[in-house]
């Protein structure tokens, strides 16, 4: 039986960070009432020159790196994301092009802020059933596209990043143990964009009305939001054979430090057990949780033969939970100059490849005008 194992993490963040004093000057809100009721003290926010795509590309670029793998070696690209670039191509598409992984194919998976762990259970299923060698899952938004500045419910939550694994297939028992994945699309309203859509495309009245931004029923979503990560952690949990004193670290979805706090106690998961990092990145969307783990990594928390509970939750209404055990050493390896030169080289070769790919669509284009016009 084959296995997907975690062999490489990253993530990246733009350089702005927005602060709870800067939202003061903003809206009708003060560092005191955000802290307490969030948990969250500053956020990322996109510059001009950020993308989801971009952002995308940075954090699977930083796993690769982890992993010492080439490019080329990917077989497929997922990206899950409710922040696409554009409404297509797949931003998938783009991180594809970007890192210059030329035999991957690349899509988008859509399921908000629970995307993660969708992907991640995609990605998982593809490479046990035999038909991918390796996967990059990545989950990255750019949420302060789609706040509306104004409303302080909402505009407090959120901020952008994003964050990458690359899965390769293993014989030994470790990766995703057990996924469980849900939705109540009777919850569509209690968080939504209403315009932009097909249903209602957008008009200058429209976003005039902001109705091409986040809106949310914070209260609904509150109590959604702990039911569901209680119950689909206990169901993943069943499902691995595991029990909760088996958890080696709870990584939640990082939407706010209530839901995260009462749905581990909720769970019985002590506080030593549980990771968060909303106080500096707010609420990351499909970013949020490979952001966290990225972290946890990096402070020690995760080790080789940890059982990891991850859940996610969000629009849709949606949820998902997992069990993955992992199977590599996280201990950082020493830099060396000639791998940073090879990296260096792949980011080379991908922007020139794009640029002779384009080129030569348009001197292709060029043959056939000239040759229909000397006809």
């Amino acid at each position: 039986m084959s296995y997907a194992q975690i062999i490489g993490w990253g993530y990246a963040v733009p350089s702005r960070i927005m602060t709870n004093h800067d939202l003061e000057k903003m809206v009708d809100t003060s560092d005191e009432w955000i802290r307490t009721r969030t948990g969250i003290s500053e956020r990322r926010i996109a510059g001009p020159k950020d993308t989801t795509g971009t952002l995308a590309i940075r954090a699977a670029q930083n796993a690769l790196q982890v992993a010492d793998l080439s490019p080329s070696k990917v077989d497929l690209i997922i990206v899950a994301t409710c922040t696409p670039d554009h409404p297509m191509p797949a931003v998938a598409s783009m991180v594809q092009d970007g890192l210059g992984a030329s035999r991957a194919g690349a899509f988008d998976l859509n399921a908000a802020c629970s995307g993660f762990v969708y992907a991640l259970s995609v990605a998982s299923g593809l490479i046990a059933g035999g038909l991918h060698e390796r996967i990059l899952v990545i989950g990255a938004d750019t949420m302060s596209r789609l706040v509306d500045w104004s409303d302080r419910s909402t505009c407090i939550l959120f901020g952008d990043g994003a964050g990458a694994v690359l899965l390769q297939r293993s014989e030994s028992p470790t990766g995703l143990r057990a996924a469980v994945l849900g939705s109540d699309g009777s919850g569509l309203s209690s968080l939504y964009i209403p315009a932009g859509g097909s249903r209602l495309p957008l008009t200058p009245e429209l976003v005039q009305n902001r109705r091409n931004c986040i809106t949310m029923k914070g209260s609904e979503v509150y109590r959604f939001a702990v039911n569901a990560v209680t119950h689909a952690t206990n169901q993943a949990l069943s499902a691995a054979g595991l029990s909760i004193d088996d958890v080696d670290l709870f990584i939640p979805h990082q939407a706010n430090i209530r839901i995260i706090q009462s749905a581990a106690k909720s769970l019985k998961i002590p506080p030593e057990k549980v990771y968060s990092n909303v106080q500096h990145y707010g609420n990351t969307s499909a970013a949020s949780i490979p952001m966290a783990l990225c972290e946890a990594v990096e402070e020690g928390r995760v080790h080789a033969g940890a059982n990891l509970a991850i859940v996610g939750f969000g629009a849709g209404l949606s949820w998902g939970a997992a069990v993955v055990q992992w199977g590599v050493d996280t201990t950082p390896v020493p830099f060396s100059w000639w791998k940073s030169v090879v990296r260096n080289f792949h980011r080379r070769e991908a922007v020139v490849r794009s640029f002779a790919l384009r080129t030569q669509r348009r001197l292709d284009a060029l043959r056939r005008m000239n040759g229909i016009n000397e006809a």
